[in-house]
């Protein structure tokens, strides 16, 4: 998720990285593997290498030595137990949506929860998840935020088309706006409820 969070790879370039693929600095994206099929990436301009930033850098390097003998240069720097690259769907199965699933009283999956008590709640203080490739366009709405030139962002999204980086991955601020005027609509109706359903003390 860190190196999804900090690059902004695709799915299948994430799994498509082996060791080889890393110098310390960078990461060069020579390989896209999609389900079970090898391949290249999706464009020439996909092939560009990715800088890595001094988090990644660190997490990669203790997921190297976690790794062992299996950090070779030709095996998956993400990889399953049996060598192959790591299935990205699985994880979010097995460990991402029940991470992001509780109950928001017991901590109990949904599965795992027992009506007595109380009624099954998530917690709502945790994100949804929203799919890997939101990853890739949370970088390039960040980068924007953070006033990186546009190009700098494209040429990190290794996109051929500088109208695709800030048309579509580029979340517009108006988009923000409303989503914290709608935040706040959801408030004042809360507020109203229970003005509403509380009774008057006075006689």
């Amino acid at each position: 998720m860190l190196t999804a969070a900090f690059t902004g790879l695709r799915k299948s370039e994430l799994r498509g990285l082996i060791w080889a693929s890393y110098n310390g600095e960078q990461l060069s994206v020579d390989r896209s593997v999609w389900n079970s099929t090898v391949g290249e990436p999706k464009t020439k301009r996909s092939r560009s290498p990715v800088p890595v930033v001094r988090p990644l850098a660190e997490a990669l390097e203790i997921h190297r030595l976690r790794a062992g003998r299996l950090a070779q240069s030709t095996l998956p720097i993400f990889q399953a137990g049996n060598g192959h690259p790591l299935n990205l769907d699985n994880i979010v199965r097995r460990v991402i949506i029940p991470a992001l699933s509780p109950c928001a009283v017991c901590k109990k999956q949904e599965d795992e929860h027992k009506p007595e008590g109380h009624s099954f709640q998530r917690d709502k203080s945790l994100p949804l998840w929203q799919g890997w490739h939101a990853f890739r366009r949370g970088l390039a709405t960040n980068l924007h935020t953070l006033g990186v030139a546009d190009k700098d962002i494209q040429a990190i999204l290794r996109h051929s088309n500088i109208g695709l980086t800030m048309n579509v991955y580029v979340k517009s601020v108006n988009e923000s706006q409303v989503s914290a005027m709608d935040s706040l609509t959801e408030k004042f109706a809360t507020c109203n409820d229970l003005a509403t359903n509380t009774p008057s003390r006075i006689q």
